[in-house]
C-alpha cells in the first residue's frame, strides 16, 4: 500500500500532504487529526485526494470489513475533507474502514462557461464516482469488503454521494469500467437535493430515484431551507413504495446543524445505531448522549 500511495504521488507530481480547510464553515472537525492520505486519480491537472481512517490494529490481510466514504458539503464550490474527520475517526474506531473525499469544484467564473443546461455540480459527481470506484478497487489493499461500501455526507456531499451511486452517466472515462458505484447503505447530513436541478438532468435526483434504494438514515433540521428539496425527493420515493428510509429530525436546527456538538455527537449515534440494525457494524456506540437532552426525532 505505501507502494502505491509513493508511486501515485510520483506519478502526479504532489506530495500527500495533509489537506488544508478551506474557508468554508468546517464546524469542530477542522482541528481533528487528518487520515492517512492518498491519491485516487488527477482531474482538470490536479491530484485528487481521499483520507482514510482504519480500525484499530487493522490487518488487511486478515480482515475485510465494511467501508465507508463521505463526501464534504460546501455549495459544490467550497469545504474540506476536515468535514467529516471526526466522523470517519470515530467508524474507524468502531470498526469500518473510513474515508472522506475531495472532489474538482468549478469556480463561479469557470461555472460561468458552462453550456446552457449544465451546472457546476457534473465534476463533482464525475470525481465521486471515481472515488467510490478507486476504494472498491483497491479493496484488498484497505482490508474491506467491496460488496459492503457505505457513502453519504453533509449537504451538497450528500447529493453528490447520491447521484455518484444512482445516476447511471457522468463516469470518468478513465475509470475502470468492471467497478460499479452501487452501495449497500447511504448516511446522509442534511443533503441538498434542489428543486431547480431540473435544469440540468444529470444532477437532477428526483429524475434518478428507484424504489429499490439501499437503507439510508437521513439527518435535518426542521428549520433547514434544504429541507423542501429533500420533502420533495422523499415523497417521490414514498410513493414508489420505498421503505428504507430513516429521517431524523433536530427540531429547532436549520443547516448544517450536525457539524457542531452536541448534536454532532447525537448524529454520529444515531448513524452508529442505524449501521449496526444493517450489519454493518456491531456492539453499541462508544459515543455518549449529551448531558443536555439533544435528541433526534424520527419521522415516518
Amino acid at each position: 500500500m505505501k507502494i502505491l500511495t509513493l508511486a501515485l504521488c510520483a506519478l502526479f507530481g504532489a506530495t500527500l500532504a495533509a489537506d488544508k480547510p478551506a474557508k468554508a464553515k468546517v464546524g469542530i472537525g477542522a482541528n481533528a487529526p487528518a487520515g492517512k492520505p492518498y491519491i485516487y486519480k488527477e482531474s482538470a491537472g490536479k491530484p485528487r485526494q481521499m483520507e482514510i481512517y482504519f480500525p484499530p490494529n487493522h490487518d488487511p490481510a486478515k480482515a475485510k470489513v465494511p467501508g465507508m466514504i463521505l463526501f464534504h458539503g460546501g455549495a459544490w464550490g467550497g469545504g474540506s475533507l476536515a468535514q467529516f474527520r471526526i466522523a470517519c475517526a470515530y467508524f474507524a474506531s468502531r470498526g469500518l474502514v473510513c474515508a472522506t473525499a475531495e472532489y474538482q469544484m468549478l469556480s463561479k467564473a469557470d461555472a460561468a462557461k458552462l453550456p446552457a443546461g449544465v451546472t457546476r455540480k457534473r465534476v463533482c459527481v464525475t470525481d465521486a464516482k471515481s472515488a467510490i470506484r478507486w476504494f472498491k478497487q483497491h479493496a484488498g489493499e484497505l482490508g474491506i469488503d467491496p460488496h459492503r461500501i457505505i457513502t453519504g455526507g453533509g449537504s451538497a456531499g450528500g447529493h453528490i454521494s447520491a447521484l455518484a451511486t444512482m445516476n447511471p452517466g457522468l463516469n470518468d472515462p478513465a475509470d475502470p469500467k468492471d467497478i460499479d458505484t452501487s452501495v449497500v447503505a447511504y448516511v446522509w447530513f442534511n443533503p441538498a437535493f434542489a428543486t431547480d436541478d431540473d435544469k440540468d438532468a444529470e444532477i437532477d435526483i428526483l429524475r434518478h430515484l428507484k424504489a429499490d434504494l439501499p437503507p439510508a438514515i437521513a439527518f435535518f433540521g426542521d428549520l433547514d431551507g434544504w429541507k423542501k428539496g429533500w420533502d420533495t425527493a422523499h415523497a417521490k420515493w414514498k410513493t414508489l413504495g420505498t421503505k428504507t428510509i430513516d429521517l431524523q429530525i433536530a427540531t429547532g436546527q436549520s443547516h448544517s446543524f450536525f457539524n457542531s456538538g452536541p448534536w454532532q455527537t447525537v448524529t454520529l449515534i444515531a448513524a452508529d445505531r442505524f449501521l449496526v440494525k444493517n450489519g454493518l457494524l456491531t456492539g453499541e456506540p462508544t459515543k455518549t448522549m449529551p448531558a443536555s437532552g439533544e435528541k433526534l426525532v424520527p419521522t415516518p
